[in-house]
């Protein structure tokens, strides 16, 4: 049977069919198809090239840890940033010392005025309860009648004539109150975020080059560059309350000692946070003209975090050299929605768990108790499907205020009901916190991921960077078996 050659160029092969020009092709038809075939050509190395880009990245990332900072807000994450920033960027920490006064002062200004409005409501409500009372003093026979006037709570806490009144330390610190404002304006640049608590202010990354460039321009960052000291460069602002401050040192330490603000305080009818009382305890040494932030002021500076800050770190490590992406994040509820993004390349969490916040509630939801929503949080972390694989590492943080709130006498039962007739002794405390969020890791653990939990006081220099060490090692490990280096 004869063997049949097809025709090299047969009318049924495709690609000829394809390779000639179309018949009624006018020379305009030509010129679009050109275009087009030029333009698809463009895309198609476009694509190429886009492609090549991420393998080089990608490339480049095997060198990375990407570390998630996560927990409430004011639980203690951004201290921490500070202390890795200590521990390995030492010398940042130095070239942005000065910026941190204005948080300092703005932390002072915000105190009095918090311990002024206090101090006005329980004077309106001891008017109502006994008017004529209002200035007696403890012990004195007017104060000791075993009148059902006399058994009022706010009695107790009556004004001491040997000390200025308040209404005269309040009239004195009013202008210095009246900058709160322009310090907020100055730290946020004016911004205002949805969710959050109330009269929160919250900062963006780089507000520390902000807050004086606003003022300075450029001129801050010369000073920098040419190796002047940070203190050259102030704030005109920061400059007068410093004036302020210094004028009204006397009134403050008057207020922080008055008689009335201490029963207040123990009564737990005012309530200061930590920075609050460790700056207006030091208000003698942060009023000087010449103050310049030191380190612990640093570390218990606060300002709440607006979206998420990256911090990067080169961390070196049995002669590796990895570049570390820590990941500071917005904490108060309106802010959680911007973390998601960051789980799907995440390498490791810290969760940061405030111990000591069971007689507190969130700002923003004040049905709400803060270890209740730590739990709830931690709860959303562990069932993530993003992180099912991610190192996870659990601070218990502010174990500090934890043992001074207990060595006072708070009861915890008062606030967590499930605590029952428990000691309540620091150990006993934090074992019961330490129970539930184990738990909550074991009942959302299917890849039997191991949690790595640590009692903290993040402002302890040196015990906070011996953990973070041993934090570093076992994330180190984990990332090597993960990048497959070993």
């Amino acid at each position: 049977m004869p063997i049949r050659t097809p025709s090299l160029y047969s009318q049924d092969d495709p690609i000829t069919e394809a390779l000639k020009p179309p018949p009624s092709e006018t020379e305009a038809q030509r010129q679009i198809r050109l275009q087009e075939e030029a333009e698809a050509k463009r895309i198609s190395e476009q694509i190429d090239e886009d492609l090549r880009q991420e393998r080089e990245i990608l490339k480049r990332r095997r060198g990375e840890v990407k570390l998630l900072l996560l927990g409430q807000a004011e639980s203690g994450k951004s201290t921490l940033q500070k202390q890795f920033q200590l521990m390995y960027r030492p010398h940042s920490l130095d070239q942005e010392r000065v910026s941190w006064k204005t948080v300092i002062f703005f932390n002072v200004v915000r105190s009095i005025k918090h311990i002024l409005t206090t101090l006005e409501s329980w004077e309106d409500a001891m008017n109502e309860t006994q008017p004529e009372a209002k200035f007696g003093v403890p012990g004195s026979s007017s104060a000791g009648m075993s009148s059902p006037r006399s058994a009022s709570p706010y009695r107790a806490l009556s004004p001491v004539s040997s000390k200025a009144s308040t209404s005269a330390l309040r009239i004195r610190l009013l202008p210095l109150v009246g900058m709160d404002a322009a310090l907020a304006d100055r730290l946020s640049g004016g911004v205002t975020v949805s969710g959050s608590g109330k009269g929160s202010v919250f900062v963006r990354t780089g507000w520390q080059s902000r807050t004086l460039e606003n003022a300075f321009g450029r001129k801050r960052q010369q000073h920098i560059d040419n190796g002047k000291a940070p203190e050259v460069v102030q704030d005109p602002l920061t400059q007068d309350v410093n004036h302020m401050l210094e004028a009204s040192s006397e009134d403050i330490k008057d207020l922080w000692e008055h008689p009335t603000v201490r029963g207040l305080i123990t009564a737990r009818r005012l309530k200061l946070d930590e920075w609050s009382e460790f700056f207006l305890r030091n208000i003698s040494r942060i009023s000087a003209i010449e103050y310049i932030p030191t380190t612990d002021d640093i570390l218990h500076a606060r300002i709440q975090t607006m979206g998420v800050a990256e911090h990067i770190f080169d961390v070196n490590i049995h002669g590796k050299t990895v570049s570390w992406h820590l990941y500071d994040v917005g904490g108060a509820r309106g802010q959680r929605h911007t973390w998601v993004p960051y789980f799907d390349d995440a390498n490791a969490i810290i969760f940061v768990a405030p111990v000591s916040a069971f007689d507190q509630y969130l700002e923003e939801d004040p049905r709400t108790n803060r270890i209740d929503d730590s739990l709830q949080l931690f709860t959303q972390i562990c069932s993530n499907p993003l992180l099912k694989n991610v190192h996870l590492v659990l601070f218990l943080n502010k174990t500090d205020l934890l043992k001074a709130k207990l060595d006072n006498g708070l009861r915890v039962a008062k606030y967590i009901t499930s605590f029952g007739n428990r000691k309540n002794d620091y150990e006993t405390v934090v074992q019961y916190f330490r129970a539930h969020f184990l738990q909550v890791h074991r009942r959302n653990n299917e890849n039997r991921r191991v949690l790595y939990t640590h009692f903290t006081s993040v402002v302890d220099t040196k015990a906070t960077q011996r953990i973070i060490g041993n934090v570093r090692d076992s994330i180190f490990r984990g990332y090597l078996q993960s990048a497959a280096l070993v």
